[in-house]
Order: C-alpha cells, then sequence, then structure tokens
C-alpha cells in the first residue's frame, strides 16, 4: 500500500474544503490516498486590508512547506498566486474551474440595481470597489476583510451591519452556501479577477512521478483560460491587489476551440476604465493575454494604476 500523499492546505473552512475535493479527485482518479496538513500563513494572521498584505501572503508558507518537503503537493486559489513562476515548484495541474463570476448577498433578496442609494456594501478587492464606484449606484462601497462566512454574516447574521456584500461566487459555492446568492454578477458590470475560481495544484519540480500522478487532474481548458488572463496580468505588472480584471472564455470557433478574453483597468475611484478584448487559439493563450496588456497599456491603461489607496 502506497503511503498517504501529504496535502498542504491553510486551515480556513474553504480552503480545507477546496483541498478535500482535490483529495478526493486525485483517490478517485489515481486510487492513491491523500491526507491533508494544514499549513497557517501569514495572511491568515493579519487583519490588514489585503491590498496592504501584498501578493502572495496566503501562498509563501506553504510553498515554504513544500521545499522543505513537509508536504507532497498544495492547492492554492489561483488568484492568489503571485505571477512570476517560484523556481523549483511546477503547477502540475488546473482541474475544472468554477464560476469565475462575483456574486451577490444582500438583505431581503435585493440585486445590485435594486439596492437604495446609499446602501452600504462591503468587499475586500479593490479591483470590485473601483467597479462598484463605476457603476454610478450611489452606494457606500466599505473594504471588509474575513472569510466567506464572516463576510456573509454581515449582511444576513444577527449583528448585520451592510446591505449587501461582493464576493467571488466559487468560494460560496464551494462551501455549499449557493442558495443565499441574490445576483450572479455579469461580467459586463463587473468582470472578475484574472484566475478566479480556479485552484493551482503545485508540487516539487523534480518530483516527476507526483507531476505525472496529478496531471490526471489538469482540465487543459481551464488551464488555457486562466493562462491568457494571468499572462495579461504579469505583462500589466499589476500584482493582485492593483484594479486590474480579466475573464477567459473558451468556445468554438469556425477553425476549432478559441479564446475570448476580455480586460479591463479601472482606476481606483471607478471614475476612469479602459476595457479591451482580443481572441486566439488556446494555444496561443499566453500570447493573447500579453498582447491584451499591450493593448491596454498603448490605450492609457499605465495612467489609471497609480495609488490604490
Amino acid at each position: 500500500m502506497n503511503a498517504p500523499l501529504r496535502l498542504g492546505t491553510r486551515g480556513s473552512a474553504l480552503a480545507l474544503a477546496q483541498s478535500q475535493q482535490v483529495a478526493d479527485s486525485l483517490t478517485a482518479a489515481t486510487g492513491r490516498p491523500v491526507e491533508l496538513v494544514r499549513i497557517v500563513t501569514a495572511g491568515d494572521r493579519s487583519n490588514a486590508p489585503v491590498a496592504q498584505l501584498g501578493v502572495g501572503v496566503f501562498v509563501s508558507a506553504l510553498r515554504e512547506a513544500l521545499i522543505a518537503n513537509e508536504i507532497d503537493f498544495a492547492v492554492h486559489s489561483y488568484k492568489d498566486l503571485p505571477t512570476l513562476p517560484h523556481p523549483g515548484l511546477h503547477i502540475a495541474a488546473v482541474p475544472l474551474r468554477e464560476d469565475p463570476r462575483d456574486a451577490l448577498v444582500a438583505r431581503d433578496g435585493l440585486t445590485l440595481t435594486e439596492l437604495p442609494a446609499g446602501s452600504a456594501i462591503g468587499t475586500g478587492a479593490v479591483r470590485r470597489i473601483a467597479q462598484l464606484h463605476a457603476l454610478g449606484l450611489q452606494l457606500q462601497v466599505t473594504p471588509i476583510r474575513g472569510n466567506v462566512d464572516s463576510r456573509i454574516a454581515r449582511v444576513l447574521g444577527p449583528e448585520a451591519d451592510l446591505d449587501a456584500v461582493v464576493l467571488a461566487r466559487a468560494g460560496v459555492v464551494r462551501l455549499g452556501r449557493a442558495a443565499e446568492i441574490t445576483e450572479t454578477l455579469d461580467p459586463m458590470l463587473m468582470l472578475p479577477a484574472p484566475a478566479q475560481g480556479a485552484l493551482a495544484i503545485e508540487c516539487r519540480a523534480d518530483d516527476a512521478d507526483l507531476v505525472e500522478l496529478l496531471a490526471a487532474l489538469d482540465h487543459a481548458p481551464s488551464r488555457a483560460a486562466v493562462t491568457a488572463e494571468r499572462a495579461m496580468l504579469a505583462t500589466l505588472e499589476a500584482g493582485c491587489s492593483a484594479p486590474v480584471a480579466a475573464h477567459a472564455e473558451l468556445a468554438e470557433g469556425e477553425e476549432g476551440d478559441e479564446i475570448y478574453l476580455r480586460g479591463a483597468v479601472i482606476s481606483p475611484d471607478g471614475a476612469r476604465a479602459v476595457r479591451l478584448s482580443r481572441t486566439g487559439t488556446p494555444a496561443d493563450a499566453a500570447e493573447i493575454g500579453k498582447a491584451l496588456a499591450a493593448d491596454l497599456l498603448d490605450a492609457g491603461a499605465d495612467t489609471l494604476m497609480g495609488s490604490t489607496e
């Protein structure tokens, strides 16, 4: 009997749910048992806003455990990963992506446009804050931190102090709370973060047997979409706290599958935005992302990426 593979995970309910899902899928696909190993990250210990914490704050402890051989592989929310690859580590699989859109949880079952002017709406990401301002709905946007459960409690709990929150649909669904979503936001209103809803399964690059084993979980269309989105982000060099959004979709074209990539850079106050798109083949996913970033910069996106305070 093979020894269980050690899967490193953050200790939050969402991280554990995601990791257990991956563990079960891997065992089902390969027969190998998997045990979860909880790792505490700096991001879990801090109450500071995500924009101040910086890119990779939820990732570094997991990667250190990988390099120290304390775990065999790790599951990350892909949008938490820095855009630069880590030497010695390898993204062995990108499983089937959850719905990448943002979701609204509002009191009284309201949708975004039904919220009265002056309503207090909470969210953590600068990207969401900028796009909420850009909609011009006269909402009071409040930066918030915390896990999915604590955010939803601020709207639906006994001590609710907000009228609504916006958060990634994928996390709400993975925790089994999809019924509380009052609206899934159209990307034309709220373009998601690059790689939102996707997981990255990472292991040591020199562990050839595990690289091969984990490949059973890879979903090529999901990997192509995320590759395009993150190539755009990396070329913009914005990191995850700048107001950058991207959404890639794969669809059948006349000559096989095509990627349709939309990207946006929004000023933090929502007053200005540059929104563009590009298409191409999945094989050229990274190049499509780089080209769209260049288009955005040519259109003045770099003048919008100033202060994100």
